[in-house]
Order: structure tokens, then C-alpha cells, then sequence
């Protein structure tokens, strides 16, 4: 563990070298993410100008759904954006390079980049967290900060398993870059409180493609007090499919056959 926290220091240090490089682009990037966050929040608002809750959510607890879903995708792309990269590694034949060094294929094509743009949309999404807590005045106690900080943490190994076994598909198929949209639509769906739909899709969301897991959860977790049953199903889902797409991803290793071949 410790070679791997050396390796991901230099990888986060040549990221950083890297932006800086543009740093009219970077801070205009980290601009863009902050304008978005406040236009989602906007709507958001917009959506409870004329109710007062929507599914039995509340405006606070909309905007803590908000912005835990906004805290996730904003993360992920801060930590893993250089997992969209591997159908572009194989096209290229630069996964060749990266099979054969010394260090966990997973880990490098997974933590390669860091993206410093993010930092404003995470920076913005605790302002909504912090707002959407006072708005209804939820004060939330040491237990439940624990809950949501821990469905939060397994809803982002969730998101980046399915994201990362969904690039994965790139080493059989050359032309799968688009797949990223499907994440994209995974979020959005994130978004809404699972209670909006009806009973079916309500099970379907958490049991089968859990995608409530990663907003709905958490901030339930934050606003309506820790359930047991909730942590232990994000926690199972999140072994599950991390398991999964480890296995998948060596599965993929040994049937690729390299650029050269």
C-alpha cells in the first residue's frame, strides 16, 4: 500500500503540473463547474416555488439529495477521469505499455489523472448540502453524519465499478466511448428520490440496478436518521460490484491481444 500511495503521489503531482500549465483554462474550467452548480440549484428551486415537497421531500431535503449526488459524480470525475480513457488505450495500443509495468493495471488506468476542475463543483456541491440543511433546519447527529459520509463512500464505489466495467467493454468492442453517457443517465435518474415512481421501480432502483443507492440513500441517511438495512445494502452492493469489476477487468486482460498482434 505504501508503494501505491508513492506511485499516486507522483501521479497527482504531474496532474497538477500539467493544469497549471493553462491556468486561464483551469480556473475557467473550475468557473464553469461552480455556474453549473448554481444553475442545478436554481432549478431545484425552481421545482419547489409552487410545493412544498415533492414524494414527501422537502426543499432542504431535495437540495441535500442534490448535492449528494452532485458531491458523487463531482468526486468521481475528480479521481477516476482516467477511466473514460481506456477505449482511447486500446485503440492506441498504450494499454500494451500499461499491462506490462510493474504496478496494478486497475490502479493505473483508474487513478492515472486527477482532475483539479472538480474541485470547484465539490466545493459547490457542500454549499448545497449546507443550505439545503439549514433551509428546513435538519440538524443531523454525529450517527447520521457517519451514515451518509459512509452510503456516500459506497455509493461512489457503486458508480465506479459500473463505470469502470463499462469502459472495460472497450478491450472487446473498439468503438465503445459513448457508453460514458449511460453514467450520465445514471445520475440524472440519481437525482430524483427514488419515492417518486411507484412501488415496482422503487424495488427495481435498489435491488436490481441500485441506482437509489446513490443519491436517495445517503442523503435519507443524512436527513431521516441511519437505517441499518440502508448501509448494509449500499455496503453489499458496493463489495459486490467492486468484486465484479475487478474480476471482469483481468477477465478482459487475458483476452486482450494487444495492438501489435
Amino acid at each position: 500500500m505504501g508503494r501505491l500511495a508513492r506511485i499516486y503521489q507522483v501521479f497527482w503531482r504531474s496532474s497538477l503540473v500539467r493544469e497549471l500549465e493553462f491556468k486561464a483554462n483551469f480556473y475557467a474550467k473550475m468557473l464553469e463547474n461552480v455556474v453549473w452548480a448554481v444553475f442545478f440549484a436554481i432549478v431545484v428551486s425552481i421545482l419547489y416555488s409552487h410545493t412544498k415537497s415533492i414524494a414527501g421531500w422537502t426543499k432542504g431535503e431535495g437540495f441535500v439529495l442534490s448535492s449528494a449526488a452532485f458531491l458523487l459524480i463531482a468526486t468521481f470525475n475528480a479521481l477516476f477521469s482516467s477511466v473514460k480513457e481506456i477505449p482511447e488505450h486500446v485503440r492506441r495500443g498504450t494499454l500494451d505499455f500499461i499491462a506490462v509495468r510493474p504496478v496494478d493495471s486497475q490502479f493505473w488506468v483508474s487513478l492515472r489523472r486527477f482532475n483539479f476542475n472538480e474541485i470547484g463543483a465539490i466545493l459547490a456541491g457542500i454549499g448545497m448540502l449546507i443550505y439545503g440543511l439549514n433551509v428546513d433546519g435538519i440538524q443531523p447527529a454525529p450517527g447520521d453524519w457517519a451514515a451518509f459520509a459512509f452510503s456516500l463512500f459506497c455509493a461512489g464505489i457503486i458508480y465506479y465499478s459500473i463505470d469502470f466495467a463499462m469502459m472495460t467493454l472497450g478491450i472487446y468492442f473498439v468503438r465503445v466511448d459513448n457508453l460514458w453517457v449511460l453514467g450520465d443517465t445514471m445520475m440524472t435518474i440519481a437525482r430524483n428520490p427514488v419515492d417518486i415512481y411507484g412501488l415496482v421501480a422503487q424495488r427495481f432502483f435498489l435491488y436490481v440496478l441500485p441506482i437509489a443507492l446513490l443519491g436517495t440513500v445517503p442523503a435519507r441517511q443524512l436527513t431521516r436518521g441511519a437505517t441499518v438495512h440502508d448501509l448494509t445494502l449500499s455496503f453489499a452492493w458496493a463489495l459486490a460490484l467492486f468484486v465484479g469489476s475487478r474480476l471482469f477487468w483481468r477477465h478482459a486482460l487475458r483476452a486482450y491481444s494487444s495492438a501489435s498482434s
